[in-house]
């Protein structure tokens, strides 16, 4: 990770602009000088110049210690990794002959995995002459939706994929 840093960061003699908005260690801004100049009053600090904002005009240096600049970099994108959620995909399958208990079941696993944070995809899978009631599999999944509709929204509307039918929600937060 840290040779990331590095390679993303000019630092020092790397950075090839001939005038930069120079900042000092103290947070200061001193205004455009040569990239020499920086590199003495950096140098005459004890600390590195670093190029903080490299799409500007000039680019912007400032006068810090490296090693400090890529462990907090570091201890920022560990941070960032440590929030983000994996929203993964939950799959429920029912058949059109679904019994209410069978359904109820299903519902509240639906439910829990919603309240989760997980995306569920419920599939009506077809066996043998249940194909010629696709109605029946399209009611139910409507009703898998209206129960749904305070929790979770439609991703994905019911469509035919092969010998089963798909539903894709997901949290409403």
């Amino acid at each position: 990770m840290a040779t990331n840093v590095r390679d993303e960061v000019r630092v020092n003699d790397r950075i090839e602009a001939r005038e930069v908005r120079l900042v000092d260690q103290d947070g200061n801004m001193i205004g455009v000088v040569s990239t020499r100049d920086a590199l003495r009053r950096a140098e005459e600090a004890g600390l590195d110049l670093v190029e903080v904002a490299t799409n500007a005009t000039p680019p912007v240096c400032k006068i810090l210690d490296f090693g400090k600049y890529k462990y907090d970099a570091q201890k920022k994108a560990n941070a960032a990794r440590k929030k983000q959620k994996v929203i993964e995909v939950k799959e429920i399958k029912m058949r059109p002959a679904i019994d209410d208990n069978d359904y109820n079941i299903k519902m509240k696993k639906v439910r829990t995995f919603i309240e989760d944070g997980d995306k569920v995809k419920v599939t009506m899978r077809f066996r043998g002459r249940e194909m010629a009631h696709q109605d029946i599999a399209m009611g139910i999944l409507q009703r898998v939706r209206e129960e749904m509709a305070e929790l979770a929204k439609v991703e994905q509307m019911p469509k035919l994929e092969g010998r089963q039918m798909v539903m894709v929600m997901a949290p409403l937060k």
